[in-house]
Formats: C-alpha cells, structure tokens, sequence
C-alpha cells in the first residue's frame, strides 16, 4: 500500500503525528510505503512566508488578531477569498509528488492538504483514499472537508461536530490523535529512574514546560519566572530551546534549557506536571502517560479547546492569570490533587490511538479496492 503522509510544520506536533501514522501502517501491514513529506516545501516561497510567517506574527504579537482569525472562519459562510485557498495553495507541487510517487493512499494531519488532494484528485482523476487526521479536540469548519473519503478525530465529540456540521457519519471514525508507540511502553514507568538516566534529581518535582521550542508560546519566559518563585525546589525541562543546552538557577527553580532531543517521551514519563500550552499531539502524550497540566495562556482557539476538554476530564488546571500559575503549580504538586489530576488524564488517554488510526485506514483502503 503506497502511502503519501502530509504534514504542515506549524510546530512538531502534525509530524509527530504522521510519524505515529507510518509506523503503526507498516506494522499493521509490513509491505506499506510510507513517504512523509511538509506539505509547506509545496508552497511558492512568498506564499510560505506569508502563511507561515503571519501565523507566527499573530501567536508572538497579536494572539487576539488570531483569535478574532479562528472564530471569523469557522462558519460554513466564510469569505470566498478564504475557502478558494484550498483549491490552489500548494497545488502544483503536491501535483508533481502525487504524478511522480502515484499513492493508493494520502493522509494529512492538516486540512489545506487533504483539500488541496481532494480537488488534485477530481480534476486530475488521480486514484486514492484522502485520509484526514484531525489534531485538535474541537473541530473548526477547516477540519470539515467533504474532499476527504475518511475523517480520523480524537474523540465521540468531536465525532459528533463533524456529523453536525454535514460530513457522512459512515467516514467518520473516533480513533483518538496518533501518537508514537514508546508512550504506551512508558506508562507505569519508574520516574525516579527515568530522571536518574538523564541526569535529573529522582527526588526533586519535575516540571516539563510545553511550546517552549517552538517559537509559539509567548509566555514561556514568564512562566519560568513563576516557577522559580514558587518557594520550593523544582527542577523544569525546555525543549528544542535556542542557544542550546544550559542549566539555569532562577530562585528555586533549577531550569535545564535542552537543545533538539529525542528522548521527549522518557522526559515526559518522568515528569510530574506539564506546564504552559495545550498543543493537540502534547494533550495526547500526557493523558496517555497520566501527567496533569497546568495550562496558561494557550494558543487562542484550538488550544482553548483542548483545555476546556482537559479541564471537564479533570485533568488539567487552566489558569487564566499569571498571578494563579504559582498557586496552581503548588497545588497540583500535592499527592491528593496530583493523584486525581493524573487519574482524569489517565482516562482521556488513547494509547493505541495510531493502531486504531491504522486499521480504519487499511479497513477503508480494502473495501475501496473491492468497488467496481
């Protein structure tokens, strides 16, 4: 089965997601071909750094502008000017991969893609399922795309949005977000001796700060300064942070800046609490291994969602000041509200999330070869 995965790199977590969806294909079915390709290379160079670049001025400068963004396009009536982009945006250039790799199978964990690949396929007659992975707990009218044969989403909710907003109830399928098989074999993993292996105090409350690396999350910086006064010592992890690997001392907080890492699953097993935002694949690891978040300052919209879900499964604090971050922190570090914060995030995790993911993908792929 030739499989054509599309990502978009507006932060890790669509390609950690695609790389969940590989692997879990060729397991399932060893003879897959899986090519994984950053849907953005498509893009024309001025149309990437006006995408891209946009979207990341919003998040740093002007979260309300994209706010005000997410809930304006979230209506079937949306301007035309924004709902024709995905009919060309990339276009020629997943027109050459698609007429040069021929896939029987693309699946997207980005809408444009799936779009763009739904109307490639009609034009062009090209023959494949268009598989999309939704990464979000919450769907925006983006995520709705009739060009898609099989809509993957996280949970019944979200299930029940897309039917609501007119997608056939036969292509949806609840599977939960795809995520890498080293997070099922991390749960009930011994923290101290995870934090021991990488060089961390087994005793000391371990805090792993969430979009610190990505350039995305604004209030890292001020965050760090909460932690560091919280008036006991912690230890807390920042990923993929610029400038490479250091350890800081601010106040109690002994804070290690990682440059890129692979060992992100361990780092999150031997953590006590994930701290900052609330990214759709993040949501799914944590809740996998059990971790609770405290949640400030997410990314308007989608990641406001996947708080409010995380807050109903009892699973997270979102604070909605800075000034309630070190009290939440605190409190979330006690034995009883960690144990039932853990307990909520426990029953929100999928961990077989991408073998589900698979087999819906291959189940759909072998009833379309039986179609005359």
């Amino acid at each position: 089965m030739k499989t054509l995965i599309l990502s978009a790199s507006f932060g890790s977590g669509h390609h950690q997601a695609n790389e969940a969806m590989g692997q879990a294909l060729q397991a399932l079915l060893p003879s897959t071909q899986a090519r994984q390709t950053d849907f953005l290379r498509h893009l024309r160079r001025y149309e990437r750094s006006v995408v891209l670049g946009t979207y990341l001025a919003w998040l740093r400068h002007s979260p309300e502008t994209y706010r005000w963004y997410y809930h304006f396009t979230d209506r079937e009536s949306e301007p035309k000017t924004i709902r024709d982009t995905y009919k060309w945006m990339g276009r020629q250039g997943l027109r050459r991969e698609l007429l040069s790799y021929q896939p029987q199978v693309v699946v997207s964990s980005y809408p444009t893609p799936a779009a763009v690949a739904g109307h490639l396929r009609a034009r062009d007659h090209f023959d494949f399922l268009n598989v999309l992975v939704v990464t979000d707990y919450r769907v925006h009218q983006h995520w709705v795309r009739p060009e898609a044969d099989l809509l993957l989403v996280p949970t019944p909710e979200t299930g029940r949005q897309m039917v609501e907003r007119g997608i056939p109830q036969e292509r949806v399928v609840v599977t939960g977000i795809p995520i890498h098989p080293r997070y099922r074999e991390l749960i009930g993993a011994d923290k101290a001796a995870l934090r021991l292996k990488h060089g961390l105090d087994p005793e000391l409350p371990l805090l792993l700060m969430s979009g610190g690396g990505q350039g995305t999350y604004r209030s890292l910086e001020k965050v760090l300064r909460e932690l560091g006064a919280l008036g006991r010592a912690v230890q807390v992890l920042v990923l993929a942070a610029p400038g490479g690997a250091q350890v800081q001392q601010w106040g109690g907080a002994t804070i290690h800046r990682l440059g890129f890492t692979n060992a992100f699953p361990e780092l999150l097993a031997a953590s006590d609490l994930v701290v900052g935002k609330a990214g759709g694949l993040t949501v799914a690891e944590a809740t996998t291994l059990g971790v609770p978040m405290v949640i400030y300052d997410p990314i308007p919209g989608q990641e406001e969602y996947n708080a409010e879900y995380l807050v109903r499964g009892q699973a997270a604090i979102w604070t909605r000041t800075l000034a309630e971050v070190r009290p939440a922190v605190l409190g979330a570090l006690e034995a009883a509200e960690q144990a039932r914060l853990s307990a909520g995030a426990r029953q929100l995790g999928v961990p077989d999330a991408a073998d589900r993911a698979a087999r819906a993908i291959l189940s759909a792929f072998e009833a379309r070869q039986l179609l005359p």
